[in-house]
């Protein structure tokens, strides 16, 4: 037949064709378990997919923060979800008033988010008092196992895990770059909040480095915006030659007027994060706190699919940033030297 090869089915497929053929019962059955398979199949391809749903709870206002967001959205990106898309982000801010966080994470529980991300270690408290069921994200956190965030670093064991930004153990360098650029530097102004987590092990690090530079500290606590004013008062009258800022969610939103405070003073100054240099603040040594909200996402891709966070370590900060406002230093007429200013990863002119 034009050359073509047929080939013949085995004589016992045609005969079971054949008897299913000549039986209408077989047949009407045959039929119906086809209908049901396609519309099994047609209903389930009709069903939507759910979209997870993320809490980002933080104290800082957004405006403060948008880097560090942007940062979170692009680690998102980088794995492949966008936001309004495939993905829903429930941000909630606390505006700078921490008091108001214990309600926000009540209110991430009830909208039954999948995941709690949290903005810092204040943020992390109250998220972990509203549930010990939804996974909670540190993007930062200077001392989880102290805080009592989670049992090891290793080894989470609850419904935390995240990030550390090891802050602490930064303070001491700190202290070290103001008695490179200051010599004669024998008294430090530490604004701090003793109400943050980790207070106390940041306090143990300054001490042991005001120690072995022959500094002395002056600690003044700043728990409220509205001790700011008197801290300032407490550093003129005591002739501090310098002001060394401690992480801290309070000093953080406020970071414009410590800055303006500490020009007006013409004290040098150095800062835990890069947002007090870009509010017009003299210098800043820490971890890039934008690279640790943009890795916060592999957290969340991890869960998502399926992990524990009790099966996730804390994983510690890989990027540091030494960052340097010549503005800032003009203002106050104080000249960087050379071998500082050529360890800076960026300088603002």
């Amino acid at each position: 037949m034009n050359g073509k090869r047929w080939m013949r089915w085995p004589d016992s497929w045609c005969d079971n064709l054949k008897s299913k053929i000549e039986n209408p019962k077989l047949v009407g059955l045959s039929v119906i378990a086809f209908v049901l398979v396609v519309a099994g199949a047609a209903v389930q391809a009709q069903q939507p997919t759910k979209v997870p749903r993320i809490g980002y709870l933080s104290s800082t206002p957004p405006y403060g923060q948008s880097d560090r967001i942007e940062a979170f959205r692009q680690g998102l990106r980088e794995l492949g979800y966008v936001e309004g898309k495939n993905i829903v982000i429930e941000w909630r801010s606390a505006e700078g008033k921490p008091d108001r966080l214990p309600a926000l994470a009540a209110e991430l529980v009830r909208l039954k988010v999948d995941i709690i991300v949290t903005g810092g270690a204040t943020a992390t408290r109250p998220a972990k008092e509203a549930t010990v069921t939804i996974p909670i994200i540190m993007t930062s956190d200077n001392d989880p196992v102290g805080s009592g965030h989670v049992a090891s670093l290793a080894r989470p064991g609850g419904n935390i895990t995240g990030l550390s930004n090891f802050s602490p153990e930064l303070s001491g360098k700190r202290l070290e770059l103001l008695k490179e650029i200051i010599p004669r530097l024998s008294r430090v102004c530490v604004l701090a909040n003793s109400t943050q987590p980790g207070y106390t092990r940041v306090m143990k690090e300054l001490e042991a480095a005001a120690g072995a530079l022959g500094v002395k500290l002056q600690y003044l606590d700043v728990v409220s915006p509205k001790d700011i004013e008197t801290a300032f008062r407490a550093a003129s009258k005591g002739r501090a030659d310098a002001l060394l800022v401690v992480a801290s969610a309070v000093l953080n939103a406020q970071r414009k007027q410590i800055a303006d405070h500490a020009a007006k003073s013409r004290i040098i100054a150095i800062y835990n994060n890069l947002q007090f240099v870009e509010a017009g603040g003299l210098m800043t040594y820490g971890v890039s706190t934008t690279d640790l909200d943009r890795r916060a996402a592999t957290y969340v891709d991890k869960i998502l699919k399926g992990a524990k966070p009790a099966d996730l370590p804390v994983e510690q900060p890989t990027k540091f940033e030494f960052i340097i406002n010549l503005k800032a230093a003009k203002q106050i007429g104080l000249t960087i030297p050379p071998n500082v200013l050529a360890r800076a990863d960026r300088v603002i002119r």
